[in-house]
């Protein structure tokens, strides 16, 4: 083996010493001397043929040799140069040293042939030397030469960003600065446009101030470039500095420079300062072009102000000025993110009738909104024009109608679109797989998703960390958290690292969940990851604290935050007002949202919705609609979820006339109602019995555009069954079908109940399969058909079917007892009932004011008293507050009872309680007192509940006195007085206001209903 080894070694040796000696070596001295001989030939006219000629010369010709032919410049004519430089390079193929090029572009630029200079150093920096190299050869060349036009530092800057080299272009540039070789001033301008088109501030800022640094003086196109660097990023503050700063230096701005700083304000959401400045560049002789208008509208649109976008366009046509295709575009894309497809699809009529082509982003702004409205058939039409006037569609296009027909679990057609993609010759992307996943996962199919992940993963892709964060998604939302926690350690294994988003995404859902110390437990594992929270991140943490009321834990978030360097934003404040809201902390929610503003945050139109809703929610309208009026003097544009969430409130209050005029206002101010306003809207006025407005609100939505969702359909067919008309009812129910909108567990329990309700039990049990076997299945639904069985009498059915519901490992609540309890307590058969409370309690299910008073109302209709008073005994022990309807039976007990004391206590509860009673109940117990017992007996059983530490409330007292006194017997009332005085129970003072207490007031008192305020003045003179 070493003999192979070493025999291979000598050949390939002996090889190379062949080569070597066969090919021409050419010494330093050959070189010059064979420089010489071809410059003397370049110098005449038919250099070409003569150095063709002499195959010896040509054999010759090395890098070197050219080097020196260049050197020594024996022609004044650079282009005689350059043709001799490609013919050498011809001849032979070995890159051509880094002088040679850089004195060739030098002699080139000085003749101000530059075209041709740039393709030398295009070839130069071809040979992919390092950038230092190349440089330093121009540097060294331009000053050994004595260049005379720095152009060849821009043409060579120039050749870098040609090939996408931009870190190389600022190392050109700024090299040649520091040796005092500074480019024009028009190539740093357009250097610095092309760097931040290309979003490449850090190396726009290297630019510029490398320009500062020589002295190099701004012009207007240096400060519009500056400007619109900062716009890039947000810094509109920054922006207007720098436009202020050029004026105040003697550069007037342009009209670049103005639509530079419009278009920055109108992305920072600034539009009434951009328009601002738009006025006062018109007052400045700048008439507003094209561009000023387009920034303006597509401001407007992302403000949903499209009142102010359409009046642009008004005043845009009034100038002469065509509307483009972006502005066109930003108002279809703004009216569809609003939900508001009929305006959306008046602009699109509205283009092709101005004779302007829809282009690609225009119909996927069209086919996106009618996808998020759910009407696909729409969609797909859309698609199919497209195609007939031929604009292609793109790979946009076709994720978003395949991630929406998985949303509606149509894989068939999501499938007919992959395929039809691939052959317009579009390969499916991550992008894809990932609409695909996600509409899976958003209908809950998640082994599905799971297949198409390996399928994935099977063909050799790496699934991006989007596909991934929907999947843990879909494990959230089923509230599978060891699944999403697993998805972390699969994609990991995979080699995608999760980042913050996809983190926040799995603390958000523990959060959301109240799992506090498992998000906890993530975070630190985050961090320890080397992953920086961020203020999404604290945003979850204070929700989930403050909905659990840990608000210690709350302060310890934003204390955390700040050692991050984090800053409480807008969000996490409308966040935590709106969570605090929520529990019923308004005080709170107040007091927090003055911090905010204390801090300097400045609270928006989202800030100012939370807090109107919160008032609202909780019972201070009033306070709402205060604030709502004084949006207008704060700078603030109610939105459509301002609007909705007042109609909302008023709704719920049944203020329909109220919810009404709120839905007028907006439309009239332009604001588009969105499913949800339609949705509260209907379900208000069906509450409140108007099912014919509540009809039409229904069918307006489809004329405004939108598509009825499955709370549109359920909301008006509940108030179908509500009003009896099931007819109607089941037309909704088949239109749902033919729609394509999926049926929800609400929906089937409404149809259930009104069919119950309506006598149609067949069609009940028939809608109760269906459900089953769709896994709608819900306590709700059996309770709504429980309820109805036990109406009709077929108690046998009721009873299999609890034992059903048990068996389907749906748990029975509350409500499903008390509707058994009520069914056999109507019947008489307390033993039945009485072992259904039993049951109930066995399985931990609390007996609400509900289940005792069908209790109590049993035992009533057999005159079981006894069972009566000890049931309402139980009732107090467990804390269930008695209601009126309860009270009164107990009070009818009392009265057929031959029981003093617990007419006593009755009566002394009650009215310590304020109960509104509906019948005199109060005067028939303290009549009975006073008129059918004997007065010793009263003075007696007052003496033994003093002796065993009972005490009457001063308000009793009081009634029972002037009940003896209004019997005609004074002598009685002051002797009852008198016991009450000693017992302590009524001070002593009050004697003299009591006996002579008006008769008038009595009168007003005897209709046995005490509101609080005449209760507080009955009382007070025996307080006093």
């Amino acid at each position: 083996m070493r003999l192979t080894s070493k025999r291979r070694f000598y050949c390939l040796t002996k090889m190379r010493l062949s080569r070597i000696k066969s090919a021409p070596f050419c010494t330093s001295a050959q070189n010059d001397a064979v420089a010489v001989e071809i410059a003397s030939i370049l110098a005449k006219e038919d250099w070409k043929r003569l150095l063709e000629s002499s195959s010896e010369l040509k054999k010759r010709v090395n890098p070197e040799t050219v080097h020196s032919v260049l050197c020594q410049n024996p022609v004044r004519d650079p282009k005689r140069l350059l043709h001799f430089f490609y013919w050498a390079s011809y001849q032979n193929p070995k890159s051509q040293n880094l002088d040679s090029f850089s004195f060739l572009a030098i002699v080139l630029c000085n003749s101000k042939l530059f075209r041709d200079a740039n393709m030398v150093l295009d070839k130069m920096v071809r040979t992919r030397r390092p950038v230092q190299a190349v440089l330093g050869s121009v540097i060294r060349c331009y000053k050994e030469y004595k260049g005379v036009e720095v152009g060849v530092f821009e043409v060579l800057i120039d050749c870098y960003k040609k090939m996408g080299s931009w870190d190389d272009a600022v190392y050109v540039f700024l090299g040649a600065k520091e040796v005092g070789f500074l480019p024009g001033l028009v190539c740093c301008n357009n250097f610095l446009s092309d760097l931040v088109k290309l979003n490449k501030l850090d190396l726009f800022w290297k630019v510029f101030n490398g320009m500062i640094d020589a002295k190099l003086v701004p012009d207007v196109y240096t400060f519009t470039n500056v400007i619109n660097a900062h716009c890039r990023v947000g810094e509109v503050e920054e922006a207007k500095r720098v436009l202020m700063e050029m004026e105040e230096k003697g550069c007037s701005p342009g009209l670049v420079t103005y639509n530079v700083m419009i278009g920055g304000l109108c992305k920072a959401g600034a539009v009434d300062e951009a328009l601002k400045l738009k006025k006062s560049m018109a007052e400045k002789g700048f008439d507003p072009d094209s561009y000023t208008y387009s920034m303006l509208i597509d401001g407007f649109c992302k403000e949903n102000r499209f009142r102010e976008a359409k009046l642009m366009i008004t005043e845009m046509r009034h100038a002469g000025l065509n509307c483009n295709d972006f502005a066109y575009t930003s108002l279809i894309d703004g009216f569809m993110k609003q939900g508001n497809l009929a305006e959306a699809f008046r602009v699109k009529d509205e283009i092709v009738s101005s004779g302007i082509k829809l282009n690609l982003f225009m119909y996927n702004a069209l086919i996106s909104g009618v996808c998020r409205a759910g009407d696909l058939e729409k969609a797909k039409a859309l698609f199919n024009e497209m195609a007939c006037i031929g604009v292609e569609p793109d790979a946009q296009t076709f994720n978003i109608l395949i991630e929406s027909y998985c949303r509606q679990k149509n894989f068939l057609n999501a499938y007919i679109l992959v395929e039809e993609m691939k052959k317009s010759n579009l390969t499916p992307s991550m992008y894809t797989y990932n609409g695909i996943i996600s509409g899976l996962c958003l209908c809950g199919d998640l082994e599905r998703a799971n297949r198409v992940l390996e399928a994935i993963i099977g063909k050799g892709l790496i699934p991006s960390i989007v596909i991934y964060t929907n999947l843990m998604k879909g494990y959230i939302q089923k509230s599978m958290f060891e699944e999403a926690r697993r998805t972390i350690d699969r994609m990991m294994e995979k080699g995608v690292m999760p980042d913050v988003f996809c983190c926040n995404t799995l603390i958000s859902g523990f959060c959301k969940a109240q799992k506090m110390n498992e998000a906890r437990s993530f975070l630190v594992e985050m961090v320890d990851r080397g992953l920086k929270p961020n203020a999404h991140t604290y945003g979850a943490f204070i929700h989930g604290y403050a909905k659990a009321g840990e608000m210690e834990a709350v302060g310890r978030c934003f204390k955390e935050m700040q050692g991050y360097g984090i800053t409480p934003n807008n969000a996490i404040y409308s966040a935590l007002i709106d969570c605090l809201f929520k529990v019923g902390k308004v005080v709170e929610a107040l007091s927090t949202f003055t911090t905010m503003s204390e801090h300097g945050v400045v609270p928006d139109v989202k800030t100012y919705t939370v807090l109107i809703n919160g008032l609202a929610t909780n019972g201070r309208i009033n306070d709402a609609m205060d604030l709502f009026s004084q949006l207008h003097d704060k700078g603030i544009v109610p939105d459509v979820f301002t609007y909705t969430s007042l109609i909302s409130a008023f709704s719920k209050l049944g203020d329909m006339e109220a919810a009404l005029n709120l839905y007028n206002n907006m439309c009239q101010k332009g604001i588009a109602p969105n499913i949800v306003t339609y949705n509260t809207m209907i379900d208000g006025l069906c509450k409140a019995g108007n099912i014919e407005k509540a009809k039409k609100m229904f069918n307006e939505i489809s004329l405004k555009g939108l598509a009825p969702n499955t709370r549109s359909y359920s909301m008006i067919i509940d108030g179908y069954c509500k009003s009896g008309n099931l007819t109607e009812a089941f037309l909704l129910l088949n239109e749902m079908a033919s729609r394509g909108v999926p049926l929800d567990g609400f929906t089937y329990c409404t149809l259930v109940d009104g069919c119950c309700k309506a006598g149609e039990l067949d069609k009940a049990l028939s809608l109760f399969s269906e459900m089953l076997r769709k896994g709608f299945a819900s306590t709700s639904s059996f309770n709504a058909l429980l309820d109805g069985l036990c109406k009709s009498g077929k108690s046998n059915e009721a009873n299999r079917l609890l034992e059903g519901m048990v068996h389907k490992c749906i748990e029975p609540n509350n409500i499903t007892y008390t509707i058994l309890i009520d069914h056999h307590c109507k019947a008489g058969k307390m033993k039945e009932a009485e072992h259904l409370f039993l049951e109930m309690q066995r399985r931990n299910l609390v007996p609400n004011v509900m289940t005792y008073n069908v209790l109590l109302h049993g035992y009533n209709l057999l005159g079981r008293r006894a069972e009566m008073f000890a049931l309402f005994e139980t009732m107090a022990a467990n804390g269930v507050e008695p209601d009126e309807i309860i009270y009164g039976l107990m009070v009818d007990a009392c009265l057929k009872e031959n029981n003093l004391i617990g007419k006593l206590t009755m009566l002394d509860e009650i009215l310590a309680k304020d109960v509104v009673l509906d019948q005199n109940w109060c005067f028939l117990l303290v009549d009975a007192v006073c008129e059918k017992y004997e007065f010793s007996e009263v003075l007696k059983l007052l003496d033994e509940m003093a002796e065993q530490g009972h005490k009457l409330s001063p308000i009793t007292c009081h009634k029972l006195v002037r009940g003896f006194r209004d019997k005609g017997s004074l002598e009685k009332a002051e002797r009852i007085l008198e016991s009450l005085v000693r017992f302590g129970w009524v001070p002593n003072s009050s004697v003299n206001s009591i006996i002579a207490k008006d008769n008038d007031e009595e009168n007003s008192e005897n209709s046995g209903n005490f509101p609080k305020q005449a209760t507080l003045e009955v009382a007070s003179p025996v307080l006093a």
